[in-house]
């Protein structure tokens, strides 16, 4: 196994890693809308916090030489299911590819954000 390790994504807040890779995939730990360079949220929208998630994530998929292309499996949370067509038209410019995905709505996600999205991706 290996961690991933950039600060181009948030530092992690709790004890896990940005992501790891094992047996030929990349799996991420959930990314919030947090802004890596001051630890701030970015924006209050759900849009400008799927924008966020995902320049998150990209940043980790670059860190291992990928791209959102290698996407095979995603998991979103919402914080209100009222989003999902906002949410979906920020997404679907990032995973053009159309991984699988699993998309809940959860009572609460961490620091009060509006999403949050973690992935798998193929080495």
């Amino acid at each position: 196994m290996n961690i991933t390790s950039t600060p181009k994504a948030p530092a992690a807040i709790g004890p896990y890693s940005q992501a790891i890779s094992a047996n030929g995939f990349l799996f991420t730990s959930g990314q919030i809308a947090i802004i890596p360079e001051t630890g701030e949220i970015d924006g209050t929208t759900i849009e400008s916090q799927a924008e966020r998630c995902c320049r998150n994530l990209g940043a980790l998929l670059a860190e291992n030489g990928l791209g959102f292309e290698s996407v095979v499996k995603t998991v979103c949370f919402l914080a209100d299911m009222g989003d999902f067509a906002a949410f979906n038209a920020v997404y679907a410019k990032y995973f053009t590819g159309k991984p699988a995905r699993s998309c809940v709505a959860v009572k609460t996600l961490p620091k009060n954000v509006l999403c949050e999205i973690e992935l798998i991706a193929e080495l």
